[in-house]
């Protein structure tokens, strides 16, 4: 009776297991804005309704928007440029740009869909309008490169194996752990993708891509001797990011933007 029992939990587990590798198979496309093979199991007006359901929840932990009209249109004025001067303004997404209270945390981030958020702390360490076009250039290229649906999908995709292992033979932990390393890998991945893409939009826009540059080395004076900003969190080094932003602008001034 036990063996049937376990027999029984390894054939549930294992449907779970093949039913969520053929969902990945089946949300498997090419983004048509980068060329990249993802799994994506969100439409673009759902990542846009994530987007906004979230945007009052993110003002409010960084402690709302910043009270200065110029400072907020400035912000504006600059993603928008890169927004009409580039592919972005081909997807479907709406972007709006945000420029948050915060004084201490040093960060920059996209929802799904297109709100973009600077936070205080890092825009008045950037000297110039070609920085904060790098940094939001960067965020942008995070939305085009739908890197948040891409992460939700494989949370769920190792979530559900986690499950079927748990089923079949009590193992969810350890998939849980290849889980949380491939979307770390992932992630990393989508960085360097970002700045890649943010340096085309810099150049597309008129701004100075080797601004963008800057942008890391302020990245790394920013950082504590024990913890760097929170934009750096789970992220290549400045100075890796520094050799393959100079890569991007050669290639994309070679090639004429």
């Amino acid at each position: 009776m036990r063996g049937r029992r376990l027999l029984i939990r390894l054939v549930i587990g294992a449907i779970i297991i093949a039913f969520a590798f053929w969902t990945r198979y089946t949300n498997t496309e090419i983004n048509p804005y980068t060329g990249k093979e993802q799994v994506i199991n969100l439409s673009s007006d759902e990542e846009i309704a994530i987007g906004l359901q979230n945007t009052p929840h993110m003002e409010q932990e960084y402690g709302g928007l910043y009270p200065s009209q110029e400072g907020q249109d400035l912000v504006r004025k600059v993603g928008n440029n890169l927004v009409n001067n580039s592919i972005a303004r081909e997807t479907p997404y709406k972007y709006n740009f945000h420029l948050l209270a915060d004084p201490n945390t040093v960060n920059a981030f996209a929802l799904p869909g297109g709100q973009v958020f600077i936070t205080y702390a890092l825009f008045s360490r950037l000297e110039n309008e070609d920085q904060l076009a790098g940094v939001l250039g960067h965020e942008i290229g995070h939305v085009l490169g739908r890197h948040s649906a891409e992460r939700i999908a494989n949370s769920e995709f190792w979530k559900s194996v986690s499950q079927g292992a748990q089923v079949g033979a009590n193992a969810g932990q350890v998939v849980n752990g290849i889980g949380n390393r491939t979307l770390l890998g992932n992630s990393r991945e989508d960085e360097l993708e970002s700045d890649d893409l943010g340096v085309r939009f810099m150049i597309k826009a008129g701004y100075n891509p080797d601004e963008m540059i800057r942008v890391m080395e302020i990245l790394k004076a920013s950082s504590g001797p024990s913890q760097g900003p929170e934009y750096q969190s789970d992220h290549p080094s400045p100075d890796n990011r520094i050799q393959h932003i100079k890569a991007s602008i050669k290639k994309y001034q070679g090639s004429g933007g």
